[in-house]
């Protein structure tokens, strides 16, 4: 057992004038306070700023941001005309601090920034009055659209075009943070109508174009300080104006309202409301199945008689009277209206081209986030509304 060693202990009494009045007292407390004065009001960019709510912002203070075209597309990017001999500045060295991006219940007091993407084939005036009328700042708002080549797609892009430069207008103080619109290389690979559109002989083809222009436009406008990503169809005319805070206040990974489409009852002679996107739904043995007697290449639908999979339908599961917040797990989800927080992006989770488990498009990104560990909710009782052709 060691033995415990006492040592006496040794004191010396300071003067108290030495104690008082010692000069290395007075340096080290003013560099205290010089260390102090530069904690809290340096370089903002080094230490983002606080909003009242006490969380970290996240669109950084720094204009250089997007001061060059190799900047990310945190915000609007103006290519500056150069003089003749003069060298375009180099790209800007801009930090960014990840770990301050939040993806939060209460989006709006945390200064959470939302980026609204849009596959845009035809132009709805529907959309985007529906789509200014949202009630989220539309200075935390960046929109992306990515349009088709073709005649269609031309008359689409001038349309938008148009809207965007009356919404954008210096006098509008409710214009969006940033707006990227992309024209495709490739044109439709279908007709554009309603009926050929849903056909089930073009949905393979149909959606895996599709979901290749999801994936163009997602990759080349999610920026590293966005928070939130809102995929709109074009053609999703109504929805409640705080469509963002509503889904948001959830705070799921992935969530989907339930998509209706208005119409003229002619058994009622009044108009009425039905379920318009099935591709939200619970899996069922029965798909499952199906599954796995089909080939690599082939793929499940839903929504088709030709191909009933008996799963569970967030479309009919909808309760004109029930709760808006009741939630349900899903196994794959609709892309009409899905907000999906941005890591989830960010982890990998995009929308297959090709069958993956036999899914395709928005159900093949549902079955990929959930193998990252990611899970999909849906709200039987949150109504967003189709255009009705």
């Amino acid at each position: 057992m060691p033995q415990k060693l006492d040592f006496p202990l040794l004191t010396m009494a300071v003067p108290r004038s030495l104690r008082r009045n010692n000069p290395i007292t007075y340096v080290l407390a003013g560099g205290l306070c010089i260390f102090f004065l530069y904690f809290f009001f340096g370089d903002s960019a080094q230490i983002p700023s606080l909003p009242k709510y006490g969380a970290p912002r996240q669109l950084l203070k720094s204009k250089d941001a997007a001061s060059n075209e190799l900047s990310p597309p945190s915000l609007p990017f103006k290519k500056t005309k150069l003089l003749e001999g003069e060298v375009a500045p180099p790209p800007p060295v801009v930090h960014y601090h990840m770990n301050n991006v939040t993806t939060t219940s209460d989006p709006v007091g945390n200064r959470e920034s939302v980026l609204i993407l849009t596959p845009l084939a035809r132009f709805y005036e529907g959309y985007w009055d529906n789509l200014c009328k949202m009630s989220y700042p539309h200075e935390l708002i960046s929109l992306g659209f990515i349009i088709p080549k073709g005649r269609e797609g031309n008359l689409a892009s001038d349309l938008l075009q148009e809207r965007v430069l009356k919404t954008q207008s210096p006098t509008n103080k409710n214009r969006f943070a940033s707006i990227t619109i992309l024209r495709q290389d490739s044109e439709p690979p279908v007709a554009q109508t309603e009926s050929e559109r849903h056909a089930l002989a073009a949905q393979k083809e149909r959606r895996a174009a599709m979901s290749r222009a999801r994936n163009s436009l997602l990759f080349t406008t999610l920026g590293p300080t966005t928070s939130w990503v809102l995929w709109l169809d074009s053609d999703i005319v109504e929805t409640p104006p705080s469509l963002i805070q509503d889904l948001a206040s959830h705070d799921k990974a992935i969530i989907v309202p339930n998509c209706f489409q208005r119409y003229f009852n002619k058994d009622k002679d009044a108009m009425d409301v039905r379920p318009y996107d099935f591709n939200s739904w619970i899996d069922s043995p029965t798909a499952k199945g199906l599954g796995e007697k089909m080939g690599p290449d082939e793929i499940l639908l839903e929504g088709y008689a030709e191909m009933a999979t008996y799963r569970s339908l967030m479309a009919y599961m909808a309760d004109s009277d029930g709760d808006p917040r009741r939630e349900i797990e899903l196994d794959g989800v609709g892309g009409t209206a899905l907000l999906v927080k941005a890591d989830v992006h960010r982890d990998g989770a995009m929308f297959p081209p090709f069958p993956f488990y036999h899914l395709i498009e928005t159900e093949g990104f549902a079955k990929m986030a959930q193998r990252l560990g990611w899970r999909a909710t849906g709200l039987p009782n949150y109504y967003v509304y189709h255009y009705n052709e």
